[in-house]
């Protein structure tokens, strides 16, 4: 196996879109680029997968997760984000089906799979599993693994 140079591994173009056709679902014809998410992108979207009250540890908020995902996944032909972070409400309401369809390949891409899904609620979640509104380092979540 070769190993490769710091220069090398910089250079690699790794971010290309994928296109994901959506014609076959009702109300589509035709499909969407995505792409996966830098690694700076994802630690991102794992922060905003939180909710901060007060000083203590954040907690785990999923709500809409998917379409969250898709929001900052998908992109036009140059490149650019098609969708905000605040368009993700409006495309929770869409079909089910685009939305995993989008997710999926957008979850790939980014390197993350169902296990880190469940790592991003677990690193939240007090180990005993009470919630706890203590700000007290014991109740203290556990540092994310950077995929």
């Amino acid at each position: 196996m070769t190993l490769l140079s710091k220069d090398e591994f910089l250079k690699a173009e790794d971010l290309a879109p994928k296109e994901v056709d959506l014609s076959d679902l009702p109300g589509y014809n035709g499909s969407m680029l995505v792409r996966g998410m830098t690694g700076r992108e994802r630690d991102a979207f794992e922060i905003s997968m939180t909710e901060q009250r007060g000083r203590g540890p954040g907690t785990p908020n999923l709500a809409n997760l998917r379409a969250k995902l898709v929001a900052r996944c998908v992109v036009d032909e140059d490149g650019n984000r098609v969708f905000t972070d605040a368009d993700a409400v409006a495309l929770g309401d869409k079909s089910g089906a685009a939305i995993i369809r989008l997710f999926a390949v957008a979850s790939t891409l980014s390197g993350m799979g169902e296990d880190d899904m469940k790592e991003i609620a677990r690193d939240f979640t007090p180990a005993n599993g009470a919630s706890s509104s203590s700000a007290s380092p014991s109740g203290s979540a556990k540092q994310s693994k950077v995929s």
